[in-house]
């Protein structure tokens, strides 16, 4: 049985989702650039870098080109928590973060004595926006018996109202220990991860109340087009994000997060693989495993329907162009207020002793 948590009405609900449309809405056109200015730009920022003592960590989600460069300067391309750690543990005084704001804020909790920038402060995430802080703190307060289990895809104001922080990764582990001592779940903000993680764990009843989120991304993933793939890809195997609708992970030969997914590629012996994840993590498969095919999942983007088209918009906002201008001017400061980055930490701090004991 699902449990699936409105904001506290179906009024607000919809009101979320128009904020989400509205939102990207406002994103400009991306500025393409000749070969020989993104040349231009990435000699600057090398140089740029090297100057104000500062690292790059961004998300496999992103531009290629900011991949490239980042591997070029020493920095760090990963999932949202290794990028945190990566920046904590660097000596850097600075970190740039290219990716969406919550893991800017992430960064800046796990090191509040460093100065956080990011390319822009407008990327943000359909699961943050669809979780706000007041909506969710009341629902919560209407459960005070429950244990509070937040993705990582939150703003820090979710994670200090948390007991948990997870990421997909081991998202699956902590809920089952937690049901393993009688506790009650409030899983938020993506339903479709809520809903592996109850079926995967046999969790029934009110077991796990599921908050109503979904990444633009993975939602579009369609079961049928995908068999149809299937079929022109007989051999190939399917690995898919558990932010994915459940019937495409019921059909997946392997479901994990971007890193777990990168290893499979790896590792397992079929040479053509189908990805239902954001499309940006193609140049990290190809890099792990260049004698391998990678076909995109299909979405439901058949002409005009498509929002995202498998790859998520927030994350092209950030450009070589954007990202020299923030650290040429030092702007776009990701900023947490200390006591709220306390709170926040208690839930992360879980999850980091969660992670190194398991």
């Amino acid at each position: 049985m699902n449990n699936l948590a409105s904001n506290s009405s179906e009024n607000e609900l919809i009101a979320d989702r128009v904020f989400v449309r509205e939102s990207l809405d406002k994103i400009p056109a991306k500025r393409q650039l000749s070969v020989q200015e993104n040349a231009d730009y990435e000699r600057k920022i090398i140089a740029l870098l090297a100057a104000k003592n500062t690292v790059i960590v961004t998300h496999y989600y992103t531009d290629p080109l900011l991949q490239a460069l980042v591997d070029k300067t020493e920095g760090c391309v990963a999932d949202s928590l290794e990028m945190a750690r990566f920046g904590s543990d660097s000596s850097a005084s600075t970190l740039m973060v290219c990716g969406v704001k919550f893991m800017g804020e992430t960064a800046k909790i796990l090191s509040p004595e460093k100065t956080v920038l990011m390319p822009t402060l407008e990327a943000t995430c359909s699961l943050d926006i669809g979780c706000p802080i007041d909506a969710f703190s009341a629902f919560c307060d209407q459960h005070p018996d429950y244990k509070v289990v937040v993705y990582a895809n939150t703003s820090a104001d979710v994670k200090a109202r948390a007991d948990w922080v997870v990421t997909s990764a081991i998202a699956v582990d902590v809920v089952e220990h937690l049901l393993a001592q009688g506790d009650k779940i409030i899983w938020a903000p993506d339903k479709h991860l809520g809903r592996y993680i109850q079926n995967k764990l046999g969790a029934e009843g009110d077991e796990i109340l599921l908050w109503d989120g979904a990444c633009i991304v993975h939602e579009e993933f369609k079961l049928k087009a995908l068999g149809d793939m299937q079929h022109l890809y007989p051999d190939a195997a399917v690995l898919a994000h558990p932010e994915s609708p459940l019937v495409i992970l019921e059909v997946a030969d392997m479901v994990g997060s971007t890193t777990q997914i990168i290893n499979a590629a790896v590792n397992r012996p079929e040479q053509q693989f189908i990805v239902a994840t954001d499309s940006g993590i193609f140049y990290k498969l190809q890099q792990a495993a260049p004698k391998k095919e990678f076909i995109m999942a299909p979405t439901s983007g058949e002409g005009a329907t498509c929002r995202s088209c498998a790859q998520c918009p927030w994350m092209g906002m950030n450009t070589l162009e954007r990202l020299y201008d923030s650290l040429l001017q030092e702007s776009n400061e990701i900023k947490v207020d200390p006591e709220l980055g306390k709170q926040a930490m208690v839930p992360l701090q879980r999850m980091l002793n969660f992670k190194r004991n398991n």
